[in-house]
């Protein structure tokens, strides 16, 4: 037996928007019929980010991967992704190192996945504006996400205090969307959530930037920065205000996700949270349910998300010959 290993370059190649749709939305529906192992995320804090392991086992899909990722918000600046990860894929039946793959597409692509499935759940399906707080990387994601689900939307607004962010992200637009809808690059963080019917918010800050008199009825946030103790970028008063809450995983989520630190300082509780999303694709809990009831989905990142877009990617680059086979047991050890 070798190990195939799979470059983020190949990955970028091998793997699609709605199939990585797909793949999430049956890794959610897993999780919440109680079908997977899926300890919380191990943390590593340094002075410019952090690092974070990610175990997961899919029993009845026989997947199961661990990921090592990092987050440095000042990368940017150094020529580096934010975020890189790596995911080794793992048989089950034996352990052995199926393969050894760059993961850092891979979680930009099912973090989008992510936003896509709750926007289809939770977000009203006439909605015609989708305001991106942030334009990095996940922004690109999320906004291939929404266009996948989203055959309403007219009109796509993004902010983001990176000058060269905003520009990246147009060139992204026009080249992939231009032909569907409008994009604008708002002034401020204000000037993009005005009146939008979805938010998008992808950024490490630590502290609100859409604040809770900006927002209208009827509103859906998909909150994608806020993975890690300290980090929020909602008002928490928009929290109090909506009526359905509904996280990727409640321990994670309570610890690192958009109501973290809402929870820390004694504005909300865990029974404020409304379902995990995997309840909702399961049929277990309803979305939403009327016009006008603001959603929050928080999303920290859960590794069966990257099990099943791994495993997918694993299928399709054996299926088409890609990758490179390597001995990474030495033959001395086995047997």
């Amino acid at each position: 037996m070798k190990s195939l290993l799979l470059t983020d370059e190949c990955v970028i190649d091998l793997l699609k928007i709605d199939e990585v749709i797909n793949a999430v939305e049956s890794a959610f529906r897993e999780k919440a019929l109680g079908r997977v192992q899926m300890p919380c995320k191990v943390y590593l804090f340094y002075d410019s980010g952090d690092l974070r392991v990610m175990p997961c086992y899919l029993g009845s899909l026989g997947v199961s991967s661990v990921k090592v990722v990092n987050s440095h918000p000042r990368n940017r600046e150094k020529g580096l992704p934010t975020v890189m990860a790596t995911i080794i894929l793992i048989d089950p039946e034996t352990g052995f190192p199926k393969a050894i793959m760059g993961g850092t597409w891979i979680t930009a692509m099912r973090t989008g996945a992510a936003g896509a499935i709750a926007a289809k759940y939770l977000a009203r399906k006439d909605s015609r504006v989708a305001a991106l707080i942030g334009a990095g990387m996940q922004a690109r994601t999320q906004l291939m996400g929404l266009m996948q689900v989203m055959d309403s939307l007219q009109e796509i607004r993004v902010y983001d205090i990176s000058p060269k962010a905003e520009k990246g992200f147009l060139k992204f637009f026009e080249e992939n969307y231009g032909d569907r809808c409008e994009v604008i690059v708002a002034g401020s963080a204000r000037e993009a959530v005005m009146d939008a019917d979805i938010v998008v918010t992808t950024t490490p800050s630590r502290k609100p930037i859409v604040m809770d008199d900006w927002i209208g009825d009827g509103t859906h946030f998909n909150c994608m920065g806020a993975d890690a103790p300290g980090k929020q970028e909602l008002d928490p008063r928009i929290l109090k205000r909506a009526s359905k809450i509904v996280v990727d995983d409640v321990e994670q989520a309570v610890h690192g996700g958009e109501i973290n630190v809402p929870i820390s300082m004694g504005l909300m509780r865990r029974e404020d949270i409304y379902a995990e999303i995997g309840e909702i694709v399961a049929g277990l809990k309803k979305g939403r349910e009327s016009d006008d009831e603001i959603t929050v989905f928080t999303s920290t990142g859960l590794a069966i998300q990257d099990a099943a877009a791994a495993s997918l990617a694993y299928e399709k680059a054996v299926e088409k010959g890609l990758g490179l086979y390597i001995d990474l047991i030495s033959e001395q050890l086995k047997g």
